[in-house]
């Protein structure tokens, strides 16, 4: 990997710059904090998972970024983990309960088994089953921030950019 400028943005994906993000990590060099982008990345995108499920417990309508990552739950106790930039989703709590997060990890990427796409159309939030092809549309879903959202991302960084975050794998799943 090449070097990061202080200024550029940073390589976990959080949108900040890199000075304000990572490299104060990466200068502590401590053993308790990752040094490596990716595993910085996994840190993050793991807390995140965990945070959101621990308010889809207590029914809380939360919505949260990082990165490309879209994170929200509902007063029903739902929560999603929205990719945005492929349009893919995967719950992680029904009903207030957690559910298994479909994440495979290596060295070199974390593989994220989503499960549906998304479209916002009508300011709704539909969702389409990789496995059926059914389409459901979730009523309690903040469609307006996710629709924001994605379009920040696109003004944020370049097509380019967005698309060097992911590899096709055997099964035509995302990594990321």
């Amino acid at each position: 990997m090449g070097k990061i400028g202080r200024n550029q943005p940073c390589p976990c994906g959080s949108g900040k710059k890199y000075k304000h993000c990572c490299l104060p990590v990466q200068q502590a060099g401590t053993n308790d904090n990752p040094t490596d982008p990716m595993d910085q990345m996994r840190v993050s995108l793991m807390a995140a998972i965990e945070k959101i499920q621990g308010q889809a417990s207590e029914k809380k309508a939360v919505f949260n970024e990082l990165g490309v990552f879209l994170f929200y739950s509902d007063h029903e106790g739902d929560a999603w983990l929205l990719e945005a930039t492929e349009s893919d989703a995967v719950q992680l709590s029904r009903s207030g309960e957690r559910l298994d997060v479909p994440i495979d990890e290596n060295t070199e990427t974390i593989e994220i088994n989503f499960s549906h796409t998304f479209a916002i159309r009508d300011r709704q939030l539909f969702l389409t089953s990789y496995a059926d092809k059914i389409e459901t549309r979730l009523d309690q879903a903040p469609a307006q921030q996710i629709r924001a959202a994605v379009r920040r991302l696109y003004r944020r960084y370049p097509k380019e950019m967005l698309a060097q975050m992911h590899v096709e794998s055997d099964d035509t799943k995302t990594e990321t």
